[in-house]
């Protein structure tokens, strides 16, 4: 029964009707308390006796509620008066998408304005575990001001944020229980048609659907009744736009497509994502220079950002992480071209980041986003290459393959992306883009199995990465980066004592050498070969001509700045080194590793504050990072502060496992005058030593403040017969500054070969 003016809901006077829908009666009211107007929804006394309309209605309060956004209705109170059950929310003078769409066609561009506006609303719903499972235009609402306002979640799924668990459970229609159909016919998903539970893909379909009938004036699917409708839904391919009005953007249509695709998991994972494309459309058709390449300037910096795969796919996420890392080192092979690399980008991992905010964190020109769908022996990969400086799509493209021809891919699309950076190519850089690293699809899934478990850095991931390495090289005995994979994992394991530097280094060496006989002309190769010959060789001016060689061909490369930075801090060339880790910074600016690495060589050159400033960016970015706890316990030790050092030397110690930090950690407390402390934990470090590598040239500085340098010299002769790569800091090593002028050292150095 339609309520009378005047009557009274708690504190709040009815004025007049706004109008009714499925789940109440809506009416303008004021709060007698707070003196504004507000809207009040009210379920009617026939449908209050009803357990389950109550149970939606309910939900739909506590679903609003939950949200605080621009572009959702803001619901202010939720009440029952005697046998009433409302829910007040704010006024909104304007009118429904549906109304206007009664009156006009809005036109494409306000069509997508609309549309990003529901996107950034759905997004904030989805965030909080809130699906709205109804979209169409009578739910979204265009007020006399000029915003976008998504109303009725009255059948909304909603997962409590607190426990994930789902807060409706319902027993009939309306629910999320498989077999049940609930929505609106003509914007209901696939999976809804079918009766099956539903995600945020469901909403984007929907969305889609609506997007379509704004631009189009008709909706995607339809029939003669409903059942025909949700069998077109089921069975029609998508009507591109482009078909209907050629003179529409090609990529509003194809974003529109990508919204309706019939399986979820192919459609547009975020809404996030969805608004972000959206907003690239309208930045381009706003700016009538993009369609002119000639119009606009190079952009010279760049992040490909991590390839977004659907959860629990691990096939696919192998091969999105793979393809990644493959592109970005391709890119950065081109002169000119800053590319940040990829322990910076993959920190933005995930399906809800925002893209253009990382590319303005990351302080690049461009972006690359992209998203692997991988299905049995087939895999699709959609990308989008946009301008970060307003906002503008640059190039968009979907690649369709079976797996057997994955491996052009990450070919096809470093070429595609360098193109439309406006820059002129080289025949040497095309040649470079478009080089395959192998013909073996097999041996391309284990190359890339094997980079995933690399790029974990723990033990375990590396011995891992080289198995998988080794499998990929059995397969295809000529694949050089799956040398290069090899290369890189043991010069890790040598250089963190994690296997013993005869075993590892000598490895590395010759699977870079193998690399680079099978393709001269592999740079990346040239890091770790450079790296084996400066940490076991000791053949400084050869590792040094190496370094140069990789960073003349691929400049970008961070890891080889800061290996060669590294070998600049051995030889005491502190002035030179600075400049490098700068390089490496800018190219990696989110890397724990570089800035630690930065801390390490002020360590060396005595700059002990400014050494800490660096370890202390690397924690404040992850405070479990192990090595930056090292180098800031090392900074403090030598600044005269030894119980901040065990402090953040103990904790290094048990984030890490590495025997150096707890050999570092006992030199701390025999600094600290912890005499007994120290002499435990080398007790425990010999015992230790009994069933894995512990490296003598660490536990070797922890006998100095013992007063005991005859064993600091045996240890030194040990870790001089095993070729530890520690020794190459014996120069600039200030642990071993007590010792400096004795002749045994001065021998020891001149043996080394330091300069």
């Amino acid at each position: 029964m339609t309520l009378t003016a005047g009557t009274k809901l708690g504190p709040y006077e009815v004025l007049a009707p706004l109008g009714a829908g499925g789940m109440g009666e809506v009416y303008r009211a004021k709060d007698t308390r707070l003196g504004r107007e507000v809207a009040v929804k009210v379920l009617p006394e026939t449908m209050s006796r009803d357990a389950e309309t109550v149970r939606r209605f309910e939900q739909e309060a506590r679903a609003i509620a939950a949200l605080s956004h621009p572009n959702i209705v803001t619901l202010f109170d939720f009440g029952r008066d005697e046998d009433r059950l409302y829910a007040v929310s704010e006024l909104l003078e304007g009118e429904t998408l549906r109304t206007r769409l009664s009156h006009s066609a809005p036109g494409w561009p306000k069509a997508v304005e609309i549309a990003t506006a529901v996107a950034d609303g759905l997004a904030a719903a989805h965030s909080r575990g809130i699906v709205h499972r109804d979209l169409k235009p009578e739910n979204i609402f265009l007020t006399s001001d000029g915003r976008v306002k998504v109303l009725d979640f009255g059948l909304a799924r909603w997962k409590a944020p607190a426990t994930r668990d789902e807060t409706s459970a319902p027993t009939a229609v309306g629910g999320t229980q498989p077999g049940y159909v609930m929505g609106t016919v003509g914007y209901m998903s696939p999976e809804q048609v079918r009766g099956e539970s539903v995600d945020v893909p469901s909403d984007i379909f929907s969305l889609g659907c609506v997007l379509h009938e704004c631009v189009s004036g008709r909706r995607p699917f339809g029939g003669k009744s409903g059942a025909e409708t949700m069998a077109s839904i089921l069975r029609d391919p998508v009507p591109q736009l482009t078909d209907i009005d050629p003179g529409l953007p090609r990529e509003l249509s194809r974003i529109v497509a990508h919204c309706l695709e019939k399986e979820a998991g192919e459609r547009f994972q975020s809404a996030r994502d969805l608004a972000f494309a959206l907003r690239a459309v309208r930045s381009a058709a706003a700016d009538p220079r993009a369609s002119s390449g000639s119009a606009r300037r190079a952009i010279d910096s760049i992040a490909v950002l991590p390839f977004v795969h659907a959860a629990g796919d691990v096939e696919a996420e192998f091969l999105a992480d793979g393809v990644t890392e493959a592109i970005i080192m391709r890119l950065s092979r081109l002169a000119g071209l800053r590319v940040i690399a990829r322990s910076s980008v993959f920190r933005y991992k995930g399906p809800d980041v925002d893209p253009l905010a990382a590319g303005r964190a990351l302080g690049v020109g461009a972006i690359v986003t992209g998203r692997v769908i991988h299905r049995g022996d087939n895999v699709v990969v959609r990308l989008e290459l946009v301008d970060l400086a307003d906002e503008s799509q640059l190039w968009g493209e979907q690649f369709a393959r079976s797996m057997s021809d994955a491996l052009a891919i990450e070919n096809e699309i470093a070429t595609q992306i360098s193109e439309n950076l406006r820059r002129k190519l080289t025949g040497e850089e095309k040649e470079s883009l478009a080089r395959p690293a192998t013909e073996s699809t097999e041996a391309y899934r284990h190359y890339l199995r094997g980079r995933f478990f690399w790029n974990k850095r723990s033990e375990d991931g590396i011995r891992r990465g080289i198995e998988y390495f080794r499998q990929a090289i059995e397969i295809d005995p000529s694949y050089a980066a799956a040398y290069v994979g090899l290369a890189d994992a043991y010069g890790v394991l040598g250089f963190h004592a994690i296997a013993p530097p005869g075993e590892a280094f000598p490895k590395a060496k010759a699977a870079a050498l193998k690399a680079l006989e099978i393709d001269p002309s592999l740079a990346e190769a040239r890091a770790p070969l450079a790296y084996a010959i400066h940490y076991y060789d000791w053949n400084w001016s050869e590792a040094e001509r190496e370094y140069r060689k990789c960073l003349e061909a691929i400049p970008n490369y961070p890891t080889a700045h800061n290996y060669y930075a590294n070998l600049l801090t051995a030889l005491g060339r502190f002035d030179e080194a600075l400049p490098q880790w700068r390089r490496a910074q800018e190219l990696d600016p989110l890397s724990l590793i570089i800035h630690a690495a930065t801390g390490w060589s002020l360590y060396f050159a005595r700059r002990y504050h400014e050494a800490m400033r660096e370890a202390e960016k690397a924690i404040e970015m992850d405070p479990s990072f192990a090595i930056a706890r090292r180098v800031l316990g090392l900074a403090h030790e030598q600044a005269s502060n030894p119980e901040r050092a065990i402090e953040e030397l103990k904790r290094a110690a048990e984030l890490s496992g590495g025997t150096q930090f707890r050999a570092e950690l006992a030199h701390a407390f025999g600094v600290a005058g912890r005499l007994e402390e120290a002499r435990k934990t080398l007790a425990e470090l010999e015992e230790l030593a009994k069933t894995r590598y512990v490296s003598p040239y660490y536990t070797a500085a922890a006998y100095l403040p013992l007063g005991d340098s005859d064993r600091t010299f045996a240890l030194l002769e040990d870790a001089f017969r095993e070729r530890s790569h520690g020794l190459t800091f014996l120069k600039v090593d200030p642990k071993f500054d007590p010792v400096r002028s004795d002749p045994r050292f001065t021998d020891l150095v001149r043996r080394v070969g330091l300069p």
